[in-house]
């Protein structure tokens, strides 16, 4: 089947399309919907031009998505691909222990469901293994075990695709131009394989989700009095 090689490994046509598609923020899992704390920074004054956009989501990407979500999604690809039912449990279990506000959690529940509806359109083997409401690092992490793409290329769209919705938080709430929101992304663009190598070489011990201040923003969140986002 025709490839491209990519890092040392080759990856199909068909395999790097699907990764740009869950990739995409027009995916129906409701990623737009959420801003996993940036309003409530920007309605505090932490964020407030292109600069502190840029510098608070560089931050958020190697704290939080690297060191939590993204190496969670790494391992739980490799249990997926092992049928290991009891591992893909346990990394199930850890996202949902480590949300540490009522928004957090709501928002992996919410979008691990709606990926898993999403492939029971177009996956619907894959569907039929889930036997437990999936957070959405471990629903990825199916909808990726179906195909035969690498697991760094896995990590580095689906890395860009929340930098593509975050931007466009950042937009919506500072707000900021088109303009900014690119060079936002062209930042994240450039941080990520950093942060997707990171994730690749956390251990189980190594893996946290310890970013207080993102806690206490998301828990104020909760009852802020004007939002545009549900996190």
């Amino acid at each position: 089947m025709p490839g491209i090689r990519m890092m040392g490994t080759t990856i199909t046509d068909a395999d790097l399309l699907g990764l740009v598609w869950l990739a995409s923020p027009a995916l129906p899992v409701g990623g737009f919907s959420y801003s996993e704390g940036l309003e409530a920074a920007v309605d505090r004054g932490l964020v407030s031009d292109e600069q502190t956009a840029a510098h608070w989501l560089v931050e958020q990407l190697h704290l939080t998505l690297s060191r939590a979500d993204l190496a969670v999604t790494a391992e739980a690809i490799a249990a997926w691909r092992t049928s290991d039912d009891e591992r893909v449990a346990a990394l199930n279990a850890w996202v949902l222990q480590t949300r540490e506000t009522a928004e957090l959690r709501q928002q992996t529940e919410q979008m691990g469901r709606s990926m898993v509806e999403w492939l029971k359109s177009v996956q619907p083997e894959q569907a039929a293994r889930v036997r437990e409401p999936l957070t959405y690092p471990v629903a990825c992490a199916l909808a990726v075990s179906g195909t035969q793409a690498p697991v760094r290329q896995a990590l580095l769209a689906l890395a860009f695709g929340w930098a593509e919705n975050m931007m466009q938080a950042a937009i919506k709430s500072v707000p900021l131009g088109q303009s900014s929101g690119q060079r936002i992304l062209q930042r994240l663009a450039a941080e990520i394989p950093a942060a997707v190598d990171n994730a690749l070489a956390l251990g189980d011990d190594e893996r946290q989700a310890f970013s207080p201040m993102l806690a206490i923003l998301s828990a104020q969140h909760e009852t802020q009095y004007s939002r545009l986002f549900r996190s």
